[in-house]
C-alpha cells in the first residue's frame, strides 16, 4: 500500500459535527486504495480504562467518495449515541489489508496481539457549543453584486460638477457616475423580477475614492450615495420583496482623511490612536509615496490606505461597535469583510460572538482567494467568497489540453476544502469588481452559459455581478466596473439574455437538486473534454448537467425532461453546448 497517500488527523476539517447528532469522517487516500471501512463505536464499550476486555466497534463500509488528483477523499456520516466516538480505519487495496490508528498502520496480527495498547482516533465530546453553524437562508439565496456610483442615479446631480453623465463603455478610477444607493432603491422591482434574493453592495460609507475602499468615516454613509434615511429605506423595501441585503466592511485598512489616522499625523507617537496603526518609522510618516521603504504597514503599499492593528483591543471595540450600528441602523443581513485574510484571528472571533449575540443568523462572509480552512472552523466567518471555483472553472474553459477528469479533480478539491455547513453557504461567483468580467474572458456567449450552467449547479450561494444578465463586458479592474446600460436593458438582445439569467435562477429557486450538497462524476461520455456530473436531493431526486467543451458533437439521448439547454437537439450535444435535465 503507498503508505504517504493515507492521511487522517482528528481536525475541524477531517472529523467534525454536522450538527448535535452527526459526526462527519474523511479519509484520505491513494488511488490503491479499493475499499474502506470505519470501525467505530463508543470509547467506554469496554470499561473506564478497557481493562482485559476487548474493544470492539461496529465496522461499516465507507461508500462515498470524490476523487482528487492524486488521492481519493472518502467521507461517511456515524451518529455517535452518546456523542463520543473512538475509531480507526480498515483499508483494503488489491492484495493487502492494513488498519490505519491514530500512531500509523498495523497488520491484523499486530491489532491482535494481546496487550497492544492501541492507538485509536477518538472524538471526546460532540459539545453544542462548538458545532460550525450557519445560517439556514444563504443556500437558497441568489446574490446580485452592486457597485453603487456605476449602477443606478436615483437622485439627479447635474448640479455637481464631479459628477459625469452616465455612458457605456471603458472606464477608469477617476470618474465619478452618481450612481447612488437610491438608484439601487428604484431597481429593486427589477432585481425581484430577475429572482434576486440578495444584494451585495460594494462598500457606501464615506470615504474619497468612488469605490470607497479608503473610508474615512465608518458612522457615515457617503453623501455621494444618501444617507440613513436612504440605506433604511433601501432595506427595509428589500426585506418586503425578500430581498436579504449584505454590507462591505473595510477594516484591514482605512482611508488617508480617517480621524484616528489624521490626529496620529498631526501628532505622532503621542497621538492617542498611535497603537490603531501598524507605524514602523514616525519621522517619515506624512510621506506621500509607496510604503515599501517600511514606515508604516499598509494596503499593498498604498499610503492612502494605512493598515488598522486588529491586535489592539481598541480597535476591536471601535469595528465591533461599528457593525452592531449597521445592524441596528439598517437592519442589514450579512457583512463581508474586506481583505479578510489580513484581519486577525482573534479580531474575528471577538467580532463574531458579538455580532451573532445581535443577530444569529447574520451572514459572515470573508474576501479570502485561496483555501480558507483556518478561518471556518466555526469561530469566525461563516463562508468566503469561493475564488479557487471561479479559478479552477475559467483555467478549465481556457486550457484545451485539460480532459474532463481535470474539472471533476477542480470541483472536488473545492468542496473537500471544508466542512459541509460551510460548504453549503459557499460565496460562489465567476467574476467580482476584483475580477476581468465573466463575458470578456472568451466573448463567447456558449462558453458564459455553460459556465453559469456550473455556477447555478454547485452548492453554496450564487453571485451574479450587475451586468451579467446581459452578457456585459469589462476588463480587469476598474474597467470591470463600468455604468449599468439602463437605455440598453430592452433591446431584443438584452432581453433574450436576461430571459436566460431568470430561467437559470428560477430553477436555483425552485429545484432542490440544483443547491444540494450531494454530486457524484460518473463520466459515461468517452469525450475527454465532455464534462458531466449528477446532482441529487435529499429525496434522491436527479440532475444531470453536461458541458460539451470540445469541437465535437456529443450523444447524450432524449432521456429526461429537459431543463436548461444550448445548442442541444435530437439527442445531440453540439460544441460547446450546454445541457441540464432531470434523470431517473
Amino acid at each position: 500500500m503507498e503508505f504517504t497517500g493515507v492521511y487522517h488527523k482528528t481536525t475541524e476539517q477531517m472529523s467534525y459535527a454536522l450538527d448535535e447528532d452527526r459526526l462527519i469522517i474523511n479519509l484520505k487516500t491513494g488511488y490503491d486504495v479499493k475499499q474502506a471501512f470505519l470501525i467505530h463505536g463508543d470509547p467506554y464499550d469496554a470499561g473506564i480504562m478497557g481493562g482485559n476486555e476487548r474493544w470492539n466497534g461496529t465496522r461499516e463500509e465507507i461508500v462515498y467518495k470524490k476523487r482528487l488528483r492524486h488521492q481519493i477523499w472518502w467521507t461517511t456520516t456515524v451518529t455517535p449515541p452518546y456523542k463520543r466516538c473512538k475509531y480507526y480505519f480498515e483499508l483494503h487495496t488489491e492484495n493487502e489489508i492494513w488498519y490505519y490508528f491514530e500512531d500509523g498502520f498495523l497488520t491484523e496480527e499486530q491489532v491482535n496481539m494481546p496487550g497492544r495498547l492501541l492507538q485509536y482516533f477518538i472524538v471526546p465530546w460532540m459539545n453544542p457549543a462548538d458545532v460550525n453553524r450557519t445560517p439556514d437562508w444563504v443556500n437558497g439565496t441568489v446574490w446580485y453584486q452592486i457597485f453603487p456610483d456605476r449602477f443606478c442615479c436615483g437622485v439627479p446631480k447635474e448640479d455637481d460638477p464631479e459628477v459625469l453623465p452616465w455612458q457605456t463603455g471603458p472606464v477608469t478610477n477617476q470618474e465619478r457616475y452618481g450612481g447612488d444607493l437610491e438608484g439601487i432603491r428604484q431597481k429593486l422591482g427589477y432585481l425581484e423580477d430577475l429572482g434576486i434574493t440578495g444584494i451585495y453592495l460594494n462598500p457606501i460609507m464615506k470615504a474619497e475614492t468612488n469605490h470607497k475602499y479608503d473610508t474615512t468615516d465608518y458612522m457615515k454613509i457617503d453623501p455621494a450615495f444618501g444617507d440613513d434615511k436612504t440605506m433604511a429605506a433601501l432595506v427595509s423595501e428589500a426585506h418586503a420583496r425578500g430581498i436579504r441585503v449584505m454590507v462591505d466592511a473595510v477594516f484591514n485598512h482605512c482611508g488617508r482623511k480617517f480621524g484616528p489616522w489624521l490626529d496620529v499625523l498631526e501628532k505622532g507617537r503621542e497621538s492617542r490612536y498611535a497603537e490603531w496603526f501598524m507605524v514602523q518609522n514616525w519621522e517619515n510618516l506624512g510621506r506621500q509615496e509607496s510604503t515599501r521603504d517600511g514606515r508604516f504597514y499598509s494596503f499593498a503599499f498604498a499610503d492612502w490606505m494605512p493598515k488598522l492593528n486588529t491586535n489592539n483591543e481598541e480597535v476591536i471595540r471601535y469595528f465591533c461597535n461599528v457593525c452592531e450600528n449597521w445592524i441596528r441602523k439598517y437592519d442589514i443581513d450579512g457583512i463581508r469583510f474586506d481583505v479578510g485574510n489580513e484581519v486577525s484571528h482573534h479580531f474575528l472571533k471577538r467580532m463574531r460572538t458579538h455580532l451573532k449575540g445581535i443577530k444569529p443568523d447574520i451572514y459572515l462572509l470573508g474576501e479570502i482567494w485561496h483555501d480558507a480552512s483556518q478561518w471556518l472552523a466555526g469561530d469566525e466567518y461563516d463562508s468566503v467568497m469561493n475564488y479557487p471555483l471561479m479559478s479552477g472553472i475559467h483555467d478549465f474553459f481556457l486550457d484545451n489540453s485539460m480532459g474532463k477528469e481535470e474539472f471533476e479533480f477542480m470541483v472536488n478539491r473545492c468542496y473537500t476544502m471544508y466542512m459541509q455547513q460551510n460548504n453549503n453557504v459557499l460565496f460562489n461567483l465567476l467574476d467580482s469588481h476584483d475580477t476581468e468580467r465573466l463575458m470578456n474572458r472568451f466573448h463567447d456567449l456558449d462558453i458564459f452559459y455553460q459556465q453559469l450552467a456550473v455556477l447555478f449547479t454547485l452548492p453554496g450561494s450564487t453571485c451574479i455581478y450587475y451586468g451579467t444578465e446581459i452578457a456585459m463586458e469589462g476588463s480587469f479592474d476598474p474597467d470591470c466596473r463600468r455604468c449599468m446600460p439602463w437605455d440598453e436593458i430592452e433591446t431584443e438582445k438584452n432581453q433574450e439574455r436576461i430571459r436566460q439569467i431568470k430561467e437559470l435562477i428560477r430553477l436555483r429557486k425552485t429545484e432542490a437538486t440544483f443547491r444540494s450538497l450531494h454530486f457524484h462524476f460518473p463520466n459515461r461520455y468517452e469525450n475527454k473534454r465532455c464534462a458531466e456530473y449528477i446532482k441529487i436531493d435529499e429525496a434522491d431526486h436527479r440532475i444531470e448537467v453536461v458541458l460539451n467543451c470540445s469541437e465535437e458533437t456529443v450523444r447524450t439521448g432524449d432521456e429526461g425532461e429537459v431543463l436548461f439547454a444550448r445548442n442541444f437537439r435530437d439527442g445531440i450535444l453540439g460544441r460547446k453546448g450546454t445541457l441540464i435535465r432531470r434523470v431517473k
